[in-house]
């Protein structure tokens, strides 16, 4: 698989496959809505929860000549996910969600990569937006692939349940 060989050349040493595993709701939610036919081939990458932002950022870079060879690279995960604050009268936004949300916004659009990689020092409210980080590392992965002179665009926002953001970015190499 060429996304192993591409991790194995810049140093990942731990790379495994399993062809066994199915897609978790990470990858299949957004596959299904994009190509609602199945009929492209996709590969899920897994985040390493012990490991920090930068080292998915640095797997991201790893992973960036697939972009010149076709490969749509999707890092689907959420801006906030932090299920034990949900509001189910979808009230208003939290303070902290809408704080760390715009913290991110200005930090992708600004080009600040580094801050994204250390959100747990430099983000406000980074621990109650993302008390774990499975659903934030993969706009490292993303924001590695694109590049460090990558320009980051908001495509889609919306809230729900108080404290949700669906912040949606692409990232456009310049």
């Amino acid at each position: 698989m060429r996304a192993k060989e591409l991790l194995l050349a810049s140093g990942f040493n731990c790379v495994k496959e399993d062809k066994a595993r199915g897609l978790d709701h990470g990858a299949w939610v957004p596959a299904m809505l994009m190509y609602p036919k199945a009929n492209i081939p996709v590969c899920q990458l897994s985040v390493q929860t012990d490991m920090d932002g930068a080292h998915h950022y640095n797997m991201g870079k790893a992973l960036a000549p697939l972009r010149e060879e076709g490969v749509l690279i999707i890092g689907s995960g959420s801006a906030t996910h932090n299920l034990r604050a949900l509001d189910r009268s979808d009230g208003p936004v939290a303070s902290w969600a809408e704080e760390f949300d715009t913290w991110l916004k200005e930090s992708l659009i600004n080009g600040r990569h580094e801050d994204v990689n250390n959100y747990e020092t430099k983000a406000p409210f980074a621990k109650m937006a993302h008390p774990w980080p499975e659903h934030f590392y993969p706009l490292h992965v993303a924001l590695g692939a694109a590049g460090e002179n990558a320009k980051a665009e908001l495509i889609h926002h919306s809230w729900s349940e108080g404290s949700l953001s669906y912040a949606s970015y692409r990232f456009k190499t310049v």
